[in-house]
């Protein structure tokens, strides 16, 4: 493992020494650059793979195409990038434009074309070469809030073509359009006692290490008195000129007594590498508190590209007479620079902090497989689905799999089967693995294995069998039965499921299948009169939804509409 992860980490360095092209992409919108995401920022379960652009808080804003290509990849989802394009370059990059509220006209008929052929909202197609040629500048689609965006803005990714690695967007010369005046802010720092034997400022707990400003701009952190291993942490974040919110830094490096320690930048990562964020982050912090410190350590080493100048997975050892001067220098892809300083000093003072051993039958080691079975339930661990050895609470109580608590992190999903002989093929139908709290049921797509019902989960927590015997609801048409629709370019309902989630929508007009755009963020589904299937005079219109266990439920009403626009009868 190690001669691998020096492996990755000599390739990477090498790859972001690389000149990226300065001149030949142009940005995608002609607003200045206010990001409110940038590239490596930490979100749940992932980083930030790309730049996001501030719209005015508005949608509808032309995006236009960074160089001349073609389009590669379309993804229509009501998750994830929502409405995405992808545009292959002729120089080996990809650029891709996310949460768009539309796409051009010529693109918007191919993609449409292919959702009534395939009958599907959500689509993923792969043109040809030579099918939708592009040329830089050209308009390709208008910005938008759809997908998994918290608001309008325009994600733009560039990622290598052959590998799909990501890359910073600001090496393509984009940092030049944004004006970023502003030094990283730092909300915390933490010191982590890591070896067996460590105590820090008395405690063999995590604790806050106070920081004051000094005049000089710099931090000043109180003296860290500590025997053992420990590690350091921070919390920090970065404005940029014109920008409120907090977005990602870009450069952090620790030097001890001078010389450099521990190093990480984001300019590029693999998608793969995505998920180590809970690794990189505190997690159990995040979890319990929602603040994201970032670790300048590495406890066991795991094969992150980001992480560089690693000498001793940035941990420092509090050895008797002996003080540690450490630095961090917290940048922005700018320079902009903020400074920690402080020291590590021995102290034989005992901890008057401490946190019981949790030692139970099931010590879970990391890198290798485990398998616990116990009354019809069992679990299946794949090696390397946890960062670090521990030991799990596991146990089947009243058919209620308990499976350790949340705050543990899991890479590689777990493999959860119950046994289900007793129920029948009835009850079966609508059965499925459910991860709960006292406030919230999730569903786990759940599938027949073996004679198992079994489900892949990302998470630890209570576990148990559910059913769903109630359809979703369709609910809230824009028009009332019977109405006149003529001057309307769309009508409109809302959809919801209580339980298993909402799996497919269908509906037809006449008879016919008509796209039904989805918005799982308002819950809103809604059909074009643009797609030119409305009849003249009366229509007849069926909408079907079914949830994740086969519910169904159905509406049907009917409407009038003419493309005479001075009839009296229009939308009275």
């Amino acid at each position: 493992m190690r001669s691998f992860v020096l492996f990755l980490f000599f390739t990477t360095a090498l790859w972001a020494q690389q000149p990226y092209p300065q001149n030949y992409f142009r940005s995608p919108m002609d607003i200045p650059i206010h990001p409110s995401g940038t590239f490596g920022e930490l979100r749940t379960n992932h980083f930030h793979a790309g730049l996001d652009f501030r719209t005015q808080q508005r949608e509808g804003l032309p995006v236009y195409a960074a160089a001349d290509g073609y389009v590669s990849r379309i993804r229509v989802s009501a998750y994830g990038y929502g409405t995405a394009l992808y545009i292959d370059h002729p120089n080996g990059y990809t650029t891709l434009y996310g949460h768009l509220q539309a796409y051009s006209e010529k693109i918007d008929a191919y993609v449409r074309a292919k959702q009534y052929e395939k009958k599907s909202f959500d689509i993923e197609i792969f043109p040809a070469k030579d099918e939708i040629k592009i040329t830089k500048g050209e308009l390709i689609g208008l910005s938008g809030n759809t997908g998994g965006s918290g608001g309008p803005h325009l994600h733009f990714e560039f990622r290598d073509t052959k590998t799909e690695w990501v890359i910073n967007p600001l090496l393509f010369g984009l940092d030049k359009i944004m004006e970023d005046k502003k030094a990283p802010s730092v909300y915390g720092l933490m010191v982590y006692p890591l070896s067996d034997d460590a105590v820090a400022n008395e405690s063999a707990k995590p604790m806050p290490v106070h920081i004051r400003l000094q005049k000089d701009g710099t931090y000043l952190a109180d003296k860290i008195l500590a025997r053992g291993k420990v590690g350091l942490g921070i919390n920090a974040a970065d404005k940029s000129t014109g920008s409120l919110g907090n977005n990602g830094v870009y450069n952090v490096e620790t030097f001890e007594n001078g010389n450099p320690y521990f190093h990480y930048t984001f300019s590029t990562f693999a998608f793969s590498e995505s998920r180590y964020i809970n690794n990189f982050i505190d997690y159990s912090r995040f979890y319990h508190t929602g603040q994201r410190f970032q670790k300048l350590f590495i406890k066991t080493p795991y094969p992150f590209s980001v992480i560089k100048n690693n000498i001793t997975n940035g941990q420092f050892e509090a050895v008797e007479g002996e003080v540690k001067n450490y630095r961090i220098e917290i940048s922005d892809f700018h320079g902009n620079k903020t400074i920690i300083n402080g020291s590590i000093e021995y102290s034989y003072k005992p901890a008057k902090v401490t946190e019981p051993k949790h030692v139970t039958p099931y010590f879970v080691q990391a890198e290798n497989d485990h398998n616990y079975t116990k009354n019809g339930v069992s679990v299946f661990i794949p090696a390397n689905s946890f960062y670090e050895d521990f030991y799990m609470d596991f146990d089947v109580e009243d058919s209620i799999l308990h499976l350790h608590n949340p705050t543990v992190p899991v890479h590689t999903p777990l493999t959860v089967s119950f046994d289900v002989k007793g129920l029948s093929n009835e009850v079966l139908q609508k059965t499925f693995i459910a991860t709960f709290t006292d406030k919230r049921v999730s569903y786990n797509s759940s599938y027949m294995e073996g004679g198992k019902l079994t489900a892949k989960v990302k998470t630890l927590g209570d576990f148990k069998l559910m059913q769903d015997n109630n359809p979703p609801k369709i609910y809230s048409p824009s028009f009332a039965e019977g109405k006149w629709l003529t001057k309307s370019k769309q009508f409109s309902m809302k959809i919801s499921d209580d339980r298993s989630g909402i799996a497919t929508i269908d509906a037809w007009l006449n008879g016919k299948w008509i796209l039904m755009h989805y918005d799982y963020k308002t819950r809103i589904i809604f059909h074009n009169f643009s797609d030119g299937i409305v009849d003249e005079g009366r229509n007849d219109l069926k909408v079907t939804v079914t949830d994740n266990v086969g519910n169904s439920a159905t509406f049907e009403t009917h409407f009038f509409r003419t493309q005479n626009t001075t009839s009296v009868e229009n939308d009275k």
